[in-house]
């Protein structure tokens, strides 16, 4: 009888850890990697001004299998930044405006930030971005995950639309912000 009972024992023993084992195992579900692990950012360069404002362009690749959305961007030469696009006023004029909803990099894709189009827009400058120098800027997603990128400073001219600030007053000097054109 004492051999049945250590028998049975035993055997519960062994299905017990059995069971903790399969408790312990490695899940071997796929995570969601976060969305700056995917995008980079090529070609990226910032327009010359002494004060006032000025924008950041580039190439924002997504090499994820997801949609990656860019919901805002901070820079220490700024203090404030705003994801922008070019839009027609319904005149017949191009104007900056905020872009609702952010930037989609969609999955596998690119979306370029251009003079004329989308691109990161620095108000209020904290000092004058000199061509030669650098600029580092710090991208946020949706996720919450964030991207950091450097962009040297280069002159810049081409066509001037104006800024649809939507009662914002950003004061006379808007730095000679032109956004359109291929001169770089």
């Amino acid at each position: 009888m004492n051999t049945r009972i250590s028998t049975r024992f035993g055997v519960l023993l062994v299905a017990a850890a059995l069971g903790l084992a399969g408790c312990a195992s490695t899940d071997t579900s796929t995570t969601t990697a976060a969305e700056a692990d995917s995008v980079t950012i090529t070609d990226a360069w910032v327009k010359a001004a002494d004060s006032g404002m000025s924008a950041a362009f580039g190439e924002l690749e997504n090499d994820g299998d997801s949609d990656a959305t860019i919901v805002s961007i901070t820079s220490d030469a700024s203090s404030m930044m705003e994801l922008h696009e070019v839009v027609d006023d319904g005149s017949g004029s191009m104007v900056m405006q905020e872009k609702d909803g952010g930037f989609v990099v969609p999955a596998g894709g690119s979306l370029t930030l251009e003079p004329g189009g989308y691109h990161f827009m620095l108000m209020d400058l904290t000092a004058p971005l000199v061509a030669g120098d650098e600029a580092t800027f710090t991208v946020t997603f949706e996720d919450g995950s964030t991207m950091e990128f450097t962009a040297p400073v280069k002159d810049f001219t081409g066509a001037d639309e104006n800024y649809n600030d939507g009662g914002m007053d950003m004061g006379d000097d808007h730095s000679g912000m032109d956004m359109g054109g291929d001169d770089q």
